[in-house]
């Protein structure tokens, strides 16, 4: 057994001297929601649509996000096992193995992704002060400072956590400050031709966070009861899916420009830029080495957590130094086919069917496979497959399509099977 300090608790449950209260898991949560896929999506929903809508569309998505991340995350508080953890009794052994694979290098890969957005603009700001930095160094150093955190497991997160969100949030509030001073309060653009739906405008900010609501239990199971896990997770969600795609929204309204870093620069904010961009990609991307590690845990069980961590995170560092990330994005909405189902089929056993975890206690009445459960995912595959596709059209966002046949499908054939 690992030191308490940076015991991970991959392939056991959470003992409950360990757990947290709500308040820590929360800046846990809304810092995984403050990075810049959010600055981005923002920025398109910005160009997208006028100030009102694109506004209430996010706080809609995020919303229903938050309702569809808690209940993931009940799971997770309930059981005290990690996501990979919960699908090995729901699918059985081989059933988790797939879904711990395809998650834990998915996530892999886009911890180099994350690591290619924070070097492609800290490039930038380094260029405005005349310092030239090849990317690939500026990929290596911010894989290994994101990766460094996670070595130490949950609680070094957890402290990055407390410590970086009240400062991220005190410097987007005086970049906004700075923007209404340098060129007014956005106006609502009432004769603004609108390229996005309002529906669209949902959709998106639902869809920026699924894959995320997926592996909740990786950090809702180290809450101290049901009541922490919800006001977690409902709130943490709510308000970090929203606040920096709305803080997006009304910088790029206000300055005219989609290009975050250069909003920075324009109110001369280069280094709280600079802090903004490394702490916001950071936090993010230490939840993605996290899962990683946990769920590859389950098919490597020889090698310690912080070990596997170290390995994960030098090999995505790697992906990001090379830029083979920007190829591998196509392959990374593959494995997100497979990942999508997943969710909706153990809430649906926890929730519905109630079989899976009445001896979780006891891992030798874990099954090699589950056929109904497989059946429910495979099914649901299938769906976010034709989906993301163009073949169907259901929510309009195909990982909560697969989500939700999966969840049908797990309800219906539980419920019938012996």
């Amino acid at each position: 057994m690992e030191n308490q300090a940076v015991e991970n608790y991959a392939l056991e449950q959470v003992p409950d001297d360990m757990k947290r209260g709500w308040k820590s898991i929360f800046c846990v949560l809304v810092a995984i929601g403050v990075d810049l896929s959010s600055v981005i999506l923002g920025a398109e929903l910005a160009n997208s649509m006028p100030l009102d809508k694109a506004i209430l569309s996010v706080v809609v998505g995020s919303f229903l996000s938050a309702i569809l991340y808690t209940l993931c995350s009940l799971v997770g508080s309930s059981t005290s096992l990690s996501t990979s953890m919960i699908t090995k009794y729901v699918f059985g052994d081989i059933g988790a193995k797939i879904f711990s694979l395809a998650i834990g290098i998915s996530l892999l890969g886009w911890f180099g992704v994350q690591v290619g957005f924070f070097s492609e603009n800290a490039s930038l700001l380094f260029n405005n002060f005349n310092i030239n930095i090849d990317v690939r160094i500026l990929s290596l150093v911010g894989g290994l400072l994101m990766m460094s955190t996670v070595i130490y497991g949950y609680r070094a997160m957890e402290k990055l956590s407390v410590y970086s969100v009240p400062l991220l949030l005190a410097l987007m509030f005086l970049t906004i400050l700075l923007g209404f001073k340098a060129n007014g309060i956005p106006t609502i653009e009432a004769n603004m031709e609108q390229t996005m739906t309002f529906a669209q405008g949902v959709s998106l900010a639902v869809s920026i966070i699924i894959v995320g609501a997926i592996i909740s239990p990786d950090i809702s199971r180290w809450a101290k009861s049901r009541k922490d896990c919800t006001l977690a997770s409902f709130f943490g969600i709510l308000f970090g899916n929203s606040f920096m795609i709305i803080v997006s929204i009304i910088l790029v309204k206000c300055m005219g420009t989609s290009e975050i870093m250069n909003i920075f620069l324009a109110l001369g904010l280069a280094i709280p830029g600079m802090i903004v961009l490394t702490l916001a990609q950071w936090t993010t991307n230490t939840s993605n080495i996290y899962s990683s590690a946990l769920s590859i845990a389950l098919v490597v069980k020889n090698i310690s957590q912080k070990k596997l961590t170290i390995i994960l995170g030098l090999i995505a560092t790697l992906l990001a130094v090379l830029g083979i990330y920007e190829g591998f994005i196509n392959f990374l909405n593959i494995l997100g086919i497979v990942v999508a189902p997943v969710g909706g089929v153990y809430i649906a056993e926890y929730y519905i069917v109630k079989k899976a975890f009445k001896n979780i206690e006891d891992e030798s009445s874990v099954n090699p496979i589950v056929t109904r459960s497989i059946v429910a995912w495979v099914i649901g595959i299938v769906i976010t497959t034709l989906s993301t596709y163009g073949f169907i059209t259901l929510s309009t966002i195909s990982p909560l399509d697969g989500f939700i046949t999966g969840f049908i499908a797990q309800a219906i054939i539980g419920k019938l099977s012996k």
